[in-house]
């Protein structure tokens, strides 16, 4: 959400670890359409069909790239494990994108007007 942040950890050789979640949509916002307004989805999606129509989503391995930082990506559950150790040890700031299935959900989540100190942490007792 604010990719000026990777200018600054290259800049500044912040050893972040930096772990993305990647559904191809804002995967927050869409979480909540899907559990709190019945699946209305609305300007979420961050990817198109090939052919379709323009790419709205970077290529965030190749941005991180851009910047000097450290990028894998990974979208098999088989290959977590490595990713994960490669992360951790790598020097200075890195950056994995693990791709997971475009309706694969978040938890723990703090639903609109609910607090940091109560939230959800599975879908039981949501109206989806």
């Amino acid at each position: 959400m604010n990719v000026q942040e990777l200018a600054v950890a290259a800049i500044e050789r912040v050893p972040v670890k930096i772990l993305m979640v990647n559904n191809g949509y804002l995967g927050m916002v869409r979480q909540w359409q899907e559990l709190f307004f019945h699946g209305n989805y609305s300007a979420t999606q961050l990817y198109t069909t090939p052919g379709s129509g323009p790419v709205v989503s970077p290529d965030f391995v190749k941005l991180c790239e851009a910047y000097g930082i450290q990028a894998r990506r990974v979208a098999q559950a088989e290959d977590v494990r490595e990713a994960m150790t490669w992360l951790n040890e790598s020097d200075g700031p890195a950056f994995l994108d693990c791709i997971v299935h475009e309706e694969e959900n978040v938890w723990p989540m703090v639903p609109a007007g609910g607090n940091t100190g109560e939230p959800l942490l599975e879908p039981i007792g949501v109206d989806a």
